[in-house]
């Protein structure tokens, strides 16, 4: 067994050190309001891609460069580019009014008693549809805070019912950027991951939902939350949902949900053309960062592999871990690392791509596996960080409305990234593997 060479790993040390360090400096240190998010991630990915490049000195710069361009003109990610800035145009084009009206939907025609349970099944729907947690979680959070402030029901409970169904969209949507991340750096269709993942995912949903109505039973004086909203502008999300469950192609069901959503947006005269064209620009620079980063990364890992450094991850990891099962869990616990590292489930995950991809070829793990696999773990980490970009959004919300809660409060609440977890750990040591998840 090629024992690799540690010192490669050099880089992805130094990324760590920088974004962590400067992460809780900024955050606890300096007191900066989401201060995780306040260091340029592509700017720390470069100093550590400077990093590998200054490694290997055997290997002439123009070598390393041709190295890097390979990387980066692998056909998964350009795949995984396109389809972010696609899905980008989507987002854009939609709108929070688009996303408003799902949410309000869902809650108008459920009875108010069962609210908490209705605000993780709304969460669910959104984020399943829309491809992001924080986006959800910006958008259903100050809801939830009304049902809290109308009904009696704790505000810590209903602000975790919405984390948590942020977190079910997010691990299997077919437009979120970790599916996307998880399916191209695995080399599975979308459809496959997308079997294989719920299969896990949809337990953890019921039983979490069972637990939120046992949680909320019993409180009384509930008010109906009721706003206005546009039957007419839910359509796109359910032309995008429908197609990607039906294993259309992930750019023609992006298409269609642009096309019909410029359509109704123009003709309801929720926008104008002109505000269209800049909305669709601006949900496409809103995935400039994760494009950026898988580019890097790509760039980054091509060195670090040449160098020996996955090698050396492989055969720790397999002193560690032994047999199928035990290489699936070395996975999941391997972008759970990341993840922690760098508090972002779609960086995590892209990190993580190569080395899990030899991981999968030598432990025998199907492609659409692996990408649950990650995506799965990426999701269950990035669901409980107290510092993770969706509880902080949610804290922030929750400030801003007059709420006074910290992520502790809210942590014992967060039912599905706990029960996520221990679905996933079911689906690996206790029930037998299916045929078609064998390679």
């Amino acid at each position: 067994m090629n024992k690799g060479n540690v010192k490669a790993l050099l880089p992805i040390g130094v990324f760590l050190v920088l974004y962590l360090g400067l992460g809780f400096l900024f955050e606890y240190g300096l007191k900066i309001p989401m201060g995780f998010y306040s260091i340029p991630i592509v700017v720390i990915f470069l100093i550590a891609l400077f990093v590998a490049c200054c490694q290997n000195r055997a290997l002439p710069l123009d070598e390393k460069l041709v190295l890097m361009g390979r990387g980066v003109g692998d056909k998964n990610i350009i795949i995984m580019v396109l389809i972010f800035l696609t899905a980008g145009l989507f987002v854009g084009v939609v709108g929070r009014s688009s996303a408003d009206s799902v949410a309000y939907f869902l809650l108008s025609i459920i009875p108010p008693q069962f609210a908490v349970a209705v605000l993780f099944v709304v969460s669910c729907f959104v984020s399943l549809a829309m491809g992001t947690s924080v986006g959800t979680i910006t958008l259903i959070t100050p809801i939830a805070l009304s049902v809290a402030g109308a009904s009696g029901f704790s505000p810590a409970m209903c602000v975790a019912a919405v984390l948590g169904g942020g977190m079910f969209g997010d691990n299997l949507s077919f437009i979120s950027d970790t599916t996307i991340a998880a399916c191209n750096g695995q080399g599975c269709p979308m459809k496959d991951k997308f079997r294989v993942n719920f299969a896990i995912a949809l337990p953890a949903a019921l039983v979490t939902l069972g637990l939120l109505l046992i949680c909320s039973a019993g409180q009384a004086g509930v008010q109906a939350v009721t706003e206005d909203y546009s039957l007419i502008q839910i359509i796109p999300y359910l032309l995008v949902l429908v197609g990607g469950i039906l294993g259309f192609n992930v750019f023609l069901v992006l298409v269609v949900g642009i096309v019909s959503g410029s359509f109704i947006m123009l003709a309801t005269g929720a926008t104008a053309p002109t505000a269209l064209l800049s909305s669709m620009g601006s949900g496409a620079a809103g995935m400039y960062e994760t494009a950026m980063v898988a580019i890097l990364v790509s760039a980054m890992g091509a060195l670090i592999q040449a160098y020996g450094g996955f090698d050396a991850l492989l055969y720790g990891v397999k002193k560690i871990f032994r047999g199928k099962k035990g290489g699936q869990l070395g996975m999941g616990l391997l972008v759970g690392a990341m993840d922690i590292a760098t508090a972002n489930n779609t960086v995590a995950i892209v990190m993580a791509n190569p080395i899990a991809k030899e991981m999968a070829r030598d432990y025998g793990i199907a492609p659409r596996k692996a990408a649950s696999l990650l995506d799965t773990f990426s999701c269950v980490f990035q669901g409980v960080l107290p510092y993770g970009a969706q509880m902080l959004v949610a804290l922030s919300a929750a400030t801003e409305l007059g709420f006074s809660l910290t992520a502790f409060q809210i942590i014992p609440f967060l039912f599905y990234p706990f029960l996520l977890l221990v679905s996933s750990l079911l689906f690996i040591f206790v029930f037998p593997e299916r045929k078609v998840d064998r390679l």
